[in-house]
C-alpha cells in the first residue's frame, strides 16, 4: 500500500504511532487553567508515565476555564485511538518523522539507523541523509562485501547475480551520493526530497536481497515431500533428507 504522510486537514493518513494508514479525526487545540496551588505532577502517577502518554484531548465547552489555542491542532487515530499534536501544519508530537516504516525484514542495527533518520528528518533533512547512505553502507555488508566502496560493492552483487532492478536502486544510491561522499558524512546539496528518496531505495533493497528469498524459501520449504524430491531429481540435485 502506498505510504501517506501526516498532513493537516487529511481524513487518512500514515499514523505516526502505528504506521497504519487509517482515518483521523480533528480536534481544535484548547487549554485549561492550572492552578497555582497545584504540583504539575498531578496530572501523573509517576515523572515516566508523562513519556508515555499524549496530551490528553478535554472539553472546552460551556467552561470559562478553558482558552482556545487557533493555531494548536489533534489528530486521533482510528486504528490505534492516539492522539498526534499540531503546531500550524507541523506534528510537534510524537517526534516521529514522516518516513515510510522500516521494513520488518530490515537488520536490527541497520533498523535503528533507518528509525533515527526518521525521526530527525524533519529537523535536518541532512542528517537523515547522511544516516541512511550509512545504513546502506551496512547493509551491503550484510549481504556479503566489505561495505568500505559502494561502487565496489555493487560490481561484486552484479556478478553474484544481483537482481537487476536492486543494482539500479544501489545504483542510484550511489549517485545521490555522488562519489565525493562518504557514507554517515553530510551532504550540503542534500534537502528533504532527497532524504525521502534514499528512504525508499533502502527500503526497495531490503525487500529485494532479504525479504522476497525468505518469503521464497518460507513458500518452498511448506511443499510436500514428494514435490520436493520430483524438482531435485528433475534439476539432477542429491535429495534432501
Amino acid at each position: 500500500m502506498k505510504y501517506v504522510p501526516p498532513e493537516l486537514d487529511l481524513n487518512a493518513f500514515n499514523c505516526p504511532y502505528c504506521r497504519a494508514y487509517a482515518h483521523q479525526d480533528w480536534f481544535a487545540g484548547g487549554a485549561r487553567h492550572f492552578a497555582r496551588n497545584l504540583p504539575m505532577g498531578a496530572f501523573f502517577k509517576d515523572a515516566t508515565l508523562a513519556q508515555r502518554h499524549p496530551p490528553e484531548l478535554f472539553n472546552t465547552e460551556n467552561s470559562q476555564s478553558c482558552l482556545a489555542l487557533g493555531s494548536v491542532m489533534f489528530s486521533k487515530c482510528a486504528s490505534c485511538n492516539k492522539v498526534a499534536v499540531w503546531v500550524h501544519d507541523a506534528i510537534v508530537y510524537p517526534q516521529t518523522g514522516e518516513a515510510p516504516a522500516a521494513n520488518a525484514d530490515m537488520p536490527d542495527d541497520i533498523q535503528r539507523d533507518y528509525n533515527e533518520a526518521s525521526t530527525i528528518l524533519d529537523q535536518s533533512p541532512r542528517g537523515a541523509a547522511a544516516l541512511i547512505r550509512l545504513a546502506i553502507q551496512k547493509l551491503c555488508r550484510e549481504l556479503g562485501q566489505p561495505g568500505k566502496n559502494i561502487n565496489d560493492d555493487i560490481g561484486a552483487l552484479v556478478k553474484g547475480g544481483l537482481d537487476p532492478r536492486v543494482q539500479q536502486a544501489l545504483d542510484a544510491v550511489r549517485v545521490i551520493g555522488n562519489s565525493a561522499v562518504h557514507p554517515g558524512q553530510i551532504d550540503l546539496r542534500d534537502d528533504r526530497a532527497t532524504a525521502e528518496a534514499l528512504f525508499k531505495l533502502l527500503n526497495l533493497i531490503v525487500d529485494k536481497t532479504i525479504s522476497e528469498p525468505k518469503h521464497v524459501a518460507e513458500v518452498y520449504a511448506s511443499l510436500p515431500e514428494g514435490a520436493v524430491k520430483a524438482i531435485e531429481k528433475r534439476d539432477g540435485k542429491a535429495p534432501s533428507k
